[in-house]
């Protein structure tokens, strides 16, 4: 399944009321709530692999960087985490920065709800961090994983989601979402991922 149209079923739940009120698709995502994050992350029968962990994700993502030198026209995708549940979220931040505006915390916030919510308790997360190709590519991936770790932060402080249900990695330009034009803004983005099942202590 591509990934355009795995987002587009992702967010149909929500979308469509959305944009009847004039909201662009990007603004859509940011106003998704906590209960249409629930039915999005919760509803798939996308088993994560056995064993995946965000140190696994990070591993996978500086072996693409080493096997896929040049454009991001001519790599091969990161397949790692294509057919998990997930969804974008638009977070904003301050430029070049890993501080989060003020504007993001209820998206935030709605993103809490979710993982606070009892379906969704017996799951683990990882939050990721994406760029789009402005800039150096290890600049790109240090500044996705700052950006992620900030979300993670704001998750487990200011909204109380349990820290060892959440991780961050930063995935900088390696899972564009537009490939074919690499700085599009929409290549800048955090998700919400859904790695399996939470076994307390592992």
């Amino acid at each position: 399944m591509s990934r355009s149209i795995r987002n587009t079923s992702l967010l149909s739940l929500a979308v469509a009321g959305m944009l009847a009120g004039g909201l662009s698709s990007a603004n859509a995502q940011t106003a998704l709530s906590g209960d249409q994050i629930v039915q999005t992350m919760g509803s798939a029968a996308r088993a994560a692999p056995p064993g995946l962990t965000a140190a696994l994700i990070r591993q996978a993502v500086q072996q693409h960087m080493i096997d896929n030198p040049g454009m991001p026209i001519t790599w091969k995708p990161l397949e790692l985490l294509d057919n998990l549940a997930q969804i974008d979220v638009q977070i904003q931040f301050a430029l070049n920065s890993a501080i989060i505006r003020p504007e993001s915390y209820s998206t935030i916030g709605s993103m809490a709800d979710a993982l606070h919510h009892p379906i969704l308790g017996g799951y683990k997360f990882v939050v990721t961090g994406n760029t789009d190709t402005t800039g150096n590519r290890k600049d790109n991936l240090a500044l996705s994983q700052a950006r992620a770790d900030a979300v993670v932060e704001a998750l487990t402080t200011t909204f109380s989601v349990d820290p060892s249900r959440v991780e961050a990695v930063g995935l900088g330009e390696e899972a564009l979402e537009d490939v074919k034009n690499p700085k599009n803004p929409i290549n800048r983005r955090v998700q919400l991922i859904n790695i399996g099942k939470y076994l307390p202590g592992k």
